[in-house]
């Protein structure tokens, strides 16, 4: 299986709608955010996602009652998932995680720092997807994991 990753949104649609066609170029009918769209108007783009979305929310979500009359399944981290028969733990910072929810997590996916972080160890695997924005890098990043493997591989729009 294999699902889609994009982080830090902060309200930038035109790098939301690239990521989100790249998704659905790619097949993908899952995906996962962990935080920072920001506004209403932009989790509006992402609800029109055709498959299946996982978010969390970040330090810049202010309005969440907002976000949450556009995506009624948005939730405070942590957020555990099984996928794919991998234990998933969605967080929108890592420094924010319990260390008894990272030990034992297959997969931990992460936002926050707007860097790209994919790293393998011990049987786990990291991801940060960097910033979709590319307000602060200058880059519009997100990842496609592929639970089977347990790899991920970095995709850039608008570049």
């Amino acid at each position: 299986m294999h699902i889609g990753v994009l982080s830090d949104t902060h309200d930038r649609l035109p790098a939301i709608e690239a990521v989100l066609q790249r998704f659905r170029d790619l097949g993908l009918t899952t995906i996962l955010h962990p935080g920072d769209i920001v506004a209403p108007f932009a989790a509006k783009v992402l609800a029109r996602f055709p498959g299946t979305l996982h978010v969390t929310y970040g330090n810049n979500d202010g309005e969440r009652h907002g976000l949450r009359q556009v995506l009624p399944q948005i939730r405070d981290g942590p957020l555990l998932l099984e996928l794919a028969d991998r234990h998933v733990l969605l967080h929108h910072a890592l420094e924010w995680c319990r260390p008894e929810a990272l030990a034992a997590a297959d997969l931990v996916v992460t936002g926050h720092t707007h860097e790209v972080r994919i790293e393998s160890r011990a049987g786990q695997l990291l991801v940060n997807p960097g910033e979709c924005c590319g307000w602060v890098t200058g880059r519009c990043t997100a990842a496609v994991i592929d639970l089977d493997a347990l790899s991920a591989e970095l995709i850039e729009v608008l570049t």
